[in-house]
């Protein structure tokens, strides 16, 4: 055989080569009728079968709402971004600093860690429902009464978290404190710190704080 007729292979082949071989059989099948997929644009929804949003109906602050909504997104997220009541604050967004306190049929909850889905038929109530400017709650009143905040954005979550609180103290629902005592809780000034220890202000207004909710329980303790 002739020199000029030999196949001659470099390096580089070599290794082109075997990529190939590699990467080839990785690659997707395509069969020759297959559409090229469309984007959606903004005024299109996903069919039932293909959808990743589910409906859920529920009562925040008195009305009955209706979202279509990604299954991942937290009850923060659906509060704020879909349905716009913004007065819920996304603090730390881990539920260790307590701004995104709501009440869920009349029990306080961190919203940023439950998700929206769970909340089917649930009776939510934000900031924005426990008063408003004319008539405010009487826990909203105290707080402006003691100056129980300073830059504002724990106040909300603070406020549903002191409704709360009055609503465990009445109800008789122990604490840390009261758990291994004989006696019903009661509004004393290490109570109320105790239950309201899970929201964090970071101004450092706790004995202001613990002041207006005392004034709305008429305890001295």
């Amino acid at each position: 055989m002739d020199e000029s007729d030999q196949i001659k292979v470099t390096r580089r082949d070599v290794l082109v080569i075997g990529t190939a071989s590699v990467v080839a059989p990785l690659l997707p099948m395509r069969s020759a009728d297959a559409k090229e997929s469309t984007p959606m644009n903004d005024t299109q929804q996903p069919s039932v079968e293909g959808s990743t949003t589910y409906p859920i109906t529920f009562r925040v602050n008195g009305i009955s709402r209706n979202i279509d909504i990604d299954p991942r997104t937290s009850l923060l997220d659906a509060l704020r971004e879909h349905l716009k009541l913004t007065g819920t604050k996304k603090g730390c967004d881990h539920g260790q600093c307590g701004a995104c306190t709501v009440l869920v049929n009349s029990v306080r909850i961190n919203s940023c860690l439950s998700l929206a889905v769970m909340h089917r038929g649930d009776d939510v109530r934000t900031i924005e429902g426990l008063g408003t400017p004319e008539t405010l709650h009487p826990m909203q009143a105290a707080f402006i009464k003691h100056d129980s905040y300073q830059c504002g954005y724990c106040t909300p979550g603070q406020i549903c978290s002191a409704v709360a609180v009055l609503n465990e103290i009445k109800a008789g629902v122990p604490s840390h404190v009261t758990a291994d005592l004989a006696v019903p809780p009661e509004a004393t000034n290490l109570e109320i710190r105790e239950r309201m220890s899970g929201n964090i202000c970071r101004c450092g207004a706790y004995s202001n704080i613990a002041e207006a909710i005392r004034d709305v329980t008429g305890s001295n303790g």
